[in-house]
């Protein structure tokens, strides 16, 4: 059976050089796309659906890890076995020499490259759990260079109207990404505020808010149940609202019985 590849690189002759490589090492293998950015990798693996995808670390639109998580929420099934190609040294580290589908350095080496081929090669012959992507997404943010700790949001400042709104964070029981706005949702009202759920994050208690989707951030003290619903995707069920926000597999392993 043929393997279909998708190449995400933005610089035009490494992506030549990597497909060059490839198709030496894996003959069998079928091309399906070279996408230039993040973004076109993300519509072009939904559109084709690969059976592995090369994902620039760094690239403009939506980075490597931007992508294959965006691309791991909307897949219908098991995703696709990444590979992450980079350019920097604190993303090659040997716990990643213990992964079937890891990254691989640039320049590119055919020595290197092969090894992670025999590995694709072999998890695609061994089904793989529905956690890997998962996890790999967990190591590789955790090895990124850590930013200052922001300081502690305690107060929001929501316009509405003519009118500043100010909203306890506590009081919030989710957030919820629109765009270049982030709607902030409490109890008995819905407030937008310019700034993206990227910016605000670091500035939330990790402890209490909890991130369960890309687009999507749950004050954990208001859930009251994840509830599987018929196609096996979870959704939670909220105190004070009626809406039920969907959790990204990525982040299934949160609602794990204990």
């Amino acid at each position: 059976m043929s393997i279909r590849i998708l190449i995400a690189e933005d610089e035009a002759i490494l992506a030549a050089t990597l497909s060059a490589a490839l198709q030496r090492l894996w003959p069998e293998a079928e091309f399906v796309a070279t996408c230039a950015n993040g973004v076109q990798a993300v519509e072009q693996a939904l559109a084709l659906r690969p059976d592995v995808l090369f994902l620039d670390i760094k690239m403009p639109g939506k980075t490597g890890l931007e992508a294959a998580e965006e691309i791991t929420e909307a897949w219908d099934g098991k995703p696709p076995l990444v590979v992450f190609v980079t350019a920097y040294d604190q993303y090659a580290v040997d716990a990643f020499d213990q992964q079937a589908a890891d990254y691989v350095l640039k320049p590119i080496s055919d020595a290197r490259l092969a090894r992670t081929v025999e590995r694709l090669q072999a998890r695609l012959a061994t089904p793989a759990p529905e956690t890997e992507m998962a996890q790999l997404l967990q190591q590789l943010r955790a090895l990124a260079p850590a930013a200052p700790p922001a300081p502690r949001l305690q107060m929001i400042r929501a316009a509405v109207g003519n009118q500043v709104r100010m909203i306890p964070v506590a009081d919030v029981i989710y957030f919820e990404a629109m765009d270049k706005y982030v709607n902030v949702v409490t109890a008995d009202s819905e407030s937008l505020i310019r700034t993206s759920l990227r910016e605000l994050l670091p500035q939330l208690d990790a402890d209490l808010f909890w991130q369960v989707h890309r687009g999507t951030v749950v004050n954990s003290s208001c859930i009251l149940a994840a509830m599987r619903e018929e196609n096996g995707k979870l959704s939670l069920q909220l105190r004070g609202r009626s809406e039920r926000p969907r959790v990204s597999p990525l982040y299934a392993h949160l609602f794990r019985q204990m």
